[in-house]
């Protein structure tokens, strides 16, 4: 083969090189074009479910009471159930007055040591756990002696006089007290004036003893107003 051959030979080889080069490269982009990924084929739509979930919905509590509540009875505690007397605080110290007693209308006079009978002396017709002779403060605990008619009111029965504001018990005779209630039952109670141990005690009596009937309760309850003051001592007269 001449030179000009072997050139055309050489010329058309690199040629064919340059063809199959081209092809290869086409193939390659054919190829790098076949395995491009098919576009995605939309789907369905699909909510994503939030990161938090909502908090659940919450119905707010009145802010007041309803205005009528069903009412239930309490059971009833008896006093023996009860919290015992002893840890229950007195707030008080004088008794509470209970139940009115019964109101009489009767005459009052007064006597003492000296018009008794025996003369001087403080015997009494009816001794008792309470007295065994006349005397007493006037206190509900402490009531002072009364003389009466035992038919018209019974011996140990208590009697509250507003006038001077103190306690009795009937505990002893007075003669013209039965001699009046027996005539015509007028009713006639005498008090007893303790300290009077002479004379002078008796211008106090008439001066205590009201005209006409008063008013005076019979079985009185504790609490009722009493004066500390004396009905007669040391020549000075009850005043209120």
């Amino acid at each position: 083969m001449g030179e000009n051959g072997r050139r055309r030979l050489r010329v058309g080889l690199r040629a064919a090189r340059v063809v199959v080069l081209a092809c290869s490269l086409v193939a390659a982009s054919a190829c790098a074009v076949e395995e491009l990924p098919l576009p995605a084929v939309p789907g369905p739509s699909v909510t994503t479910a939030p990161t938090t979930a909502p908090a659940p919905t919450t119905t707010s509590a009145p802010t007041s009471a309803p205005t009528s509540a069903p009412r239930t009875s309490a059971p009833r505690t008896s006093a023996a159930t009860s919290a015992p007397a002893a840890a229950r605080p007195r707030t008080t110290t004088a008794p509470a007055a209970g139940p009115a007693g019964r109101p009489f209308s009767t005459v009052i006079t007064y006597y003492s040591a000296y018009d008794n009978d025996p003369p001087g002396s403080r015997a009494i017709a009816h001794p008792n756990a309470r007295h065994s002779q006349a005397g007493g403060t006037g206190t509900y605990a402490d009531p002072l002696t009364l003389a009466s008619d035992p038919r018209e009111i019974a011996v140990g029965t208590l009697v509250y006089v507003p006038t001077v504001q103190k306690y009795f018990v009937m505990e002893d005779d007075c003669e013209s007290c039965i001699a009046e209630w027996g005539d015509g039952r007028l009713p006639h109670l005498d008090l007893f004036m303790p300290n009077g141990n002479d004379s002078s005690v008796t211008a106090c009596q008439h001066q205590l003893t009201p005209e006409g009937r008063v008013t005076v309760e019979l079985n009185p309850p504790p609490g009722r107003t009493v004066s500390s003051t004396p009905l007669y001592s040391g020549g000075r007269c009850f005043s209120g």
